[in-house]
């Protein structure tokens, strides 16, 4: 019987980006933190993929975030939406034994430019359908605005945004793989205890949520009520306070039944938004 690959079974990628053996090709350009892209693979199964790997060493330190935790705030956004059911992050796990120390280490995805779900155009350039988060100008005075598709993943991913209270949204940080699926990337500004939700996704601010959503989110407050072992790795991930500010945001989220809108007096654009 042939064995499944690592693009066919998320846990043989699991495994793969959690045991194999990584080298480093080289750093990405404009990334505040050390963000390495490697080749990850296990000569047992002639398996090989790209995967972006951030040791915890190469974090610049912040003076809202813990020292050394933005790697971890990543693994615990992707096991929530995978808890949620939904595939708004590439794989990601977390590694103690990585060339450069413990870090975070991400499934590549290869982004297809083409086909943005985020992006800023003129007026007359909107996509049919699409939801208009801003109007601007350019720097040489044309009329511009910030757009973003509508769309099931995309409203997932809004959501999660808010419950882990995502900091720094950017357009770059959602990106479309070649099958179309839309998922997004950098999430080491999450899960702060203070209202810090930074995003581009503002297009349904104060719509109620779909129905499809308000399902998933029941059944995460079940889990709560139930304290399910699919959070047990989220409580290791988290400080206690941040899991418990987690908690609440999602209840009351739940609660108010719809997508929420900017805070007053707040920055709520992240800058660049793309």
């Amino acid at each position: 019987m042939t064995q499944p690959t690592a693009d066919e079974d998320p846990a043989v990628l699991a495994d793969l980006l959690t045991h194999g053996t990584l080298a480093i090709e080289g750093q990405l350009s404009g990334a505040s933190n050390a963000t390495l892209l490697c080749s990850i693979h296990r000569e047992e199964s002639r398996t090989a993929v790209r995967c972006v790997y951030k040791p915890r060493r190469g974090e610049r330190p912040l003076w809202d975030f813990p020292n050394g935790t933005l790697g971890r705030r990543e693994v615990a956004t992707h096991l929530l939406s995978e808890v949620m059911g939904w595939n708004s992050t590439p794989m990601t796990v977390w590694r103690d034994d990585g060339p450069l120390g413990p870090g975070m280490c991400q499934a590549w995805i290869d982004d297809d430019v083409t086909q943005p779900a985020v992006d800023v155009v003129i007026p007359s350039a909107v996509p049919e359908g699409w939801k208009v988060v801003l109007e601007a100008q350019s720097y040489d005075g044309t009329d511009v605005v910030l757009v973003h598709e509508d769309s099931v993943e995309l409203k997932q991913m809004a959501v999660l945004d808010v419950i882990t209270n995502n900091a720094d949204r950017k357009g770059g940080h959602v990106l479309r793989s070649p099958r179309g699926s839309v998922q997004g990337i950098d999430h080491g500004l999450t899960f702060h205890v203070e209202p810090k939700l930074r995003t581009v996704l503002w297009g349904w601010a104060a719509d109620v949520l779909d129905a499809g959503i308000q399902r998933d989110l029941a059944i995460l407050e079940a889990a709560f009520e139930a304290d399910s072992p699919d959070l047990d790795a989220l409580r290791v991930l988290l400080s206690p306070i941040e899991y418990s500010a987690f908690e609440h945001r999602t209840r009351e989220l739940i609660a108010m039944g719809c997508f929420p809108e900017p805070l007053d007096g707040y920055p709520s654009l992240p800058w660049p938004p793309l």
